[in-house]
């Protein structure tokens, strides 16, 4: 059976004082409101990872994820961090590929297969992130597209290592625009992933991917895009800035 999972990106926000709060307050809150079948994660700035660590520990469904790792093992590649030094200080989880770092980074889907590599061998979950803009949207071939991100960045992994990967689909263009995604288009594109993973790596595999959805999900309307299906949670950016309203989110199953 597919995990539920709510995995919020704070992305470059909060102070040392304000995450600790933050951190804290979802911590209660996961413990007292949130069924222990929904994995609850916090993808926090890599200043806070090991104390934020210390605050969800002993909470059996609540972790942390970083937000980005190299793909080279060390080296000379200063203000990075790698899926080596992740894993030894026990980060379970590792965004991979959000639409930010795509943009504003330039990585490269031959780059993010990389980097899923480094992770999934130093025994860290990838989050790996797929979507279209605007443009691709309105010119039809949006579908295409993103199956294209995962054939290109994860199709090279072997059954095993797949399964143990998993999605999160960012629309662009829904995503601090305005424009607002339905849960029909969520339900259509992830039924779609599904429907090309399966054909890749088979229909049991495929029924066991976890799919999140990453657009502009917040706590009015989590609970209709997550009736969807094939949507298996969310990847939540300004709304896990609010414990209160993160953890609504986490309780919309």
């Amino acid at each position: 059976m597919r995990k539920k999972i709510v995995a919020g990106n704070w992305k470059m926000n909060k102070t040392a004082v304000e995450a600790f709060v933050l951190a804290t307050e979802v911590a209660q809150l996961v413990k007292s409101d949130v069924p222990a079948d929904v994995q609850v994660i916090m993808a926090t700035p890599a200043l806070y990872l090991t104390g934020v660590s210390q605050v969800v520990e002993g909470i059996s469904n609540l972790a942390v994820a970083a937000q980005n790792c190299h793909e080279k093992a060390s080296g000379a590649y200063t203000g990075e961090i790698s899926a080596v030094q992740l894993a030894s200080a026990a980060i379970p989880y590792v965004l991979i590929g959000h639409s930010e770092r795509r943009e504003y980074f330039s990585e490269s889907n031959e780059q993010l297969a990389l980097k899923v590599d480094a992770a999934l061998a130093n025994g860290i979950t990838p989050i790996f992130c797929c979507g279209e803009s605007l443009s691709l949207r309105e010119g039809g071939n949006f579908l295409a597209f993103v199956a294209d991100q995962l054939t290109a960045s994860l199709f090279h992994l072997s059954a095993e290592e797949f399964g143990k990967v998993v999605i999160a689909y960012e629309p662009i263009w829904a995503i601090g625009t305005g424009l607002t995604a339905s849960a029909g288009q969520a339900q259509e594109m992830h039924a779609h992933l599904r429907v090309h993973i399966a054909a890749k790596y088979g229909a049991t595999i495929a029924d066991d991917c976890s799919i999140l959805y990453g657009g502009s999900c917040n706590a009015k309307n989590a609970q209709e895009i997550f009736a969807g299906p094939d949507v298996d949670g969310g990847l939540i950016g300004g709304a896990s800035l609010i414990a209160a309203d993160f953890i609504t989110i986490a309780k919309s199953f």
